[in-house]
């Protein structure tokens, strides 16, 4: 089991210049239109009316596209990046969203994306998803780089190194796009099977979507994915996502749920709300424990400035901004990423500028200013 490495205070993140614009040309919804292999393909995803079915923290499509604006950003070659976009359309153990039928619909496909590409959806689709993830936790990996795993439909096969590689990447991006408390309660311990927990019993967990606080497990499990890609064959497959340390560090299990929960204690207001210094200390602690997310840091950064303290508030603006650059999607489901990077370079500039309103309502004339 891996555990984290201690940070020096005030842990800060490097903000990476190649990064940050990568991450800038996606804030605009038209950066699909833009991608040269992605926009052929998605007047036919959405024909299939991605866009108005349920998913989770949004619709499908949305879902679909902040998988593949991840893997956009994490500079994955084509296959992968169209894997993203399409990566439940046959449905599979998970999610019962059939938009292309496997059995009639193939050649379709491939005449679209390609062969290649097609043959990397299916057996997304196709493969036991469950089986896959426990496997890679595990460190089941054969030493060439493949892993056999049954299928869907009672069969087995046997992912190529490049396969896995990929299904590590864009398991990543998946889960980061989606997971939140809800799911941390009618999932609970996935990968493990959750079927002693029938909904009569536990119909509160069941309330979609929940209190939208952040998942307090996944993104250990997202570490431990990343981790796996150190695999001797597959290291340098792919492009490594740029989190964790570029998937060199782990975030611990208890680390991981430490730090969501005082987090979410802040942001609940569950902390003496006269001053700053309590809510400031709580939430240097839930970045003390994870600092590989955006949010914490954001929020320390405007208590920062609340406080006067602007120096230590441009690194941890400059710090949560890094953090939003690296993922693409965001952590806390609650508004969009989009949206949390904009508020984030609200408050670089602020701290940078040393201003900050002193009057409640003044936060609504908050602008972003051209250098």
């Amino acid at each position: 089991m891996h555990t984290s490495s201690p940070l020096p205070s005030p842990w800060p993140l490097p903000l990476d210049a190649d990064l940050l614009a990568r991450a800038l040309g996606l804030l605009d919804d038209e950066w699909l239109n833009n991608d040269a292999d992605l926009a052929p393909v998605l007047p036919t995803v959405l024909a299939r009316g991605v866009g108005q079915d349920w998913h989770k923290a949004g619709t499908f499509r949305h879902h679909l596209v902040g998988v593949a604006r991840s893997l956009a950003l994490w500079q994955q070659p084509r296959d992968v990046r169209l894997l993203g976009l399409l990566h439940s359309v046959y449905g599979n153990a998970f999610v019962d969203i059939v938009k292309f039928d496997a059995s009639t619909e193939r050649a379709g496909l491939q005449a679209l994306i390609g062969a290649d590409a097609e043959e990397l959806v299916y057996q997304f689709c196709t493969a036991s998803r469950r089986e896959f993830v426990a496997k890679a936790l595990a460190g089941q990996i054969e030493a060439d780089g493949s892993m056999p795993v049954a299928r869907n439909d009672g069969g087995r096969v046997v992912l190529a190194p490049r396969t896995v590689a990929a299904f590590l990447v864009v398991s990543m991006a998946d889960t980061i796009e989606q997971w939140s408390s809800w799911q941390d309660d009618v999932y609970s311990r996935f990968p493990a099977s959750n079927d002693h927990r029938p909904q009569a019993v536990h119909w509160a967990g069941s309330l979609w979507p929940g209190p939208m606080r952040p998942s307090g497990r996944m993104l250990h499990q997202i570490s431990q994915l990343g981790l796996a890609l150190q695999h001797p064959a597959l290291k340098g497959v792919l492009p490594m996502p740029p989190v964790f340390g570029d998937c060199t560090q782990a975030l611990s299990a208890s680390d991981d749920a430490a730090g969501a929960a005082l987090y979410w204690s802040v942001i609940q207001q569950d902390v003496p709300l006269v001053d700053v210094d309590v809510a400031t200390s709580v939430i240097e602690q839930a970045v003390r424990h994870n600092p590989w997310v955006g949010e914490p840091r954001m929020v320390l950064a405007q208590l920062y400035l609340s406080a006067g303290r602007v120096e230590d508030a441009a690194q941890s603006a400059e710090s949560a901004l890094a953090a939003f650059s690296a993922w693409g999607n965001s952590w806390d489901k609650r508004v969009a990423w989009q949206a949390w990077v904009a508020w984030t370079r609200i408050l670089l500039q602020s701290a940078q500028q040393g201003t900050w309103p002193e009057r409640l309502d003044k936060l609504n004339n908050l602008a972003l200013r051209a250098s």
